[in-house]
């Protein structure tokens, strides 16, 4: 089974490794299968129209998954955020959503007004947590010094091996104050679980052989070996979902992780 991280400070636990739906096309059964493997927690977006096929997934186990969707950056003025919201509810079919993610930040809109909206949605039930997607340090202090009632728990942003530009500021921020990182693209649009040439690759693909592992197991363990770290691969195939699934429930050595990081630095 998958193992299970705290969602920042909030005494809920998410699975390490979750499902993605950027660019989904692979219908009901593949989420179902992550489902029932424990990768219950599905991420979504108004922005990738694929709230419709999560909501016909999770139909009659509800309870038995943590949806994580997102507003676009669109959409951050007080009156357009609570209807995207009502929109996404409406599409999932859902009473409530746990996670709610801004997906981008967006200057030209006062961040108090934002954030006052955000707050609102779970004063009035319709969403548990408040998260961000694509928010750099700055981002995150302008955010969080506009919440009156509760933080933010989460960031999704990208990271894999081949994007590694939040490790410097954006990782150990979020981890001194709570914040989740959910890494998107952990295997760089199938590159990491494909590609056979490159000195990374080579170096991946040895490490995956030596512990009876595929690549992207490997890629994908090695993203949610730091503490704070939680990954969403996309797949559209039962089997590749069963794949990435198998990504959890162990642990790259040290010795293992600091090859990979020489590797791909």
């Amino acid at each position: 089974m998958i193992e299970l991280k705290p969602l920042g400070n909030t005494g809920v636990m998410v699975p390490e490794i979750g499902l993605g739906t950027w660019n989904y096309t692979g219908g009901v059964e593949p989420l179902r299968k992550g489902i029932e493997l424990g990768a219950y927690l599905i991420d979504t977006a108004e922005g990738y129209h694929t709230e419709d096929v999560v909501g016909q997934a999770i139909r009659g186990i509800r309870d038995r998954v943590f949806i994580a969707t997102k507003v676009s950056g669109k959409h951050l003025r007080y009156d357009e955020l609570l209807r995207a919201a009502e929109g996404s509810l409406r599409l999932l079919d859902v009473d409530y959503i746990d996670l709610y993610q801004i997906h981008w930040p967006n200057p030209s809109v006062p961040i108090k007004e934002t954030m006052r909206a955000m707050e609102h949605l779970v004063d009035s039930g319709c969403i548990r947590y408040i998260g961000v997607s694509n928010f750099s340090v700055s981002d995150l202090k302008e955010a969080q010094s506009a919440m009156r009632k509760y933080p933010i728990v989460s960031n999704q942003v990208l990271y894999n091996l081949n994007n590694r530009g939040i490790e410097k500021e954006l990782i150990p921020y979020c981890e001194r104050y709570g914040i989740t990182i959910i890494a998107y693209t952990p295997l760089d649009n199938g590159r990491l679980a494909t590609e056979s040439r490159g000195r990374g690759i080579k170096v991946l693909k040895q490490i995956a052989a030596e512990i009876n592992k595929t690549q992207a197991q490997v890629a994908l363990n090695w993203c949610i070996s730091q503490p704070n770290v939680i990954a969403i691969p996309k797949s559209n195939s039962i089997a590749r979902i069963v794949e990435n699934c198998g990504a959890s429930g162990w642990r790259l050595s040290q010795a293992h992780i600091r090859l990979l990081d020489e590797a791909f630095s």
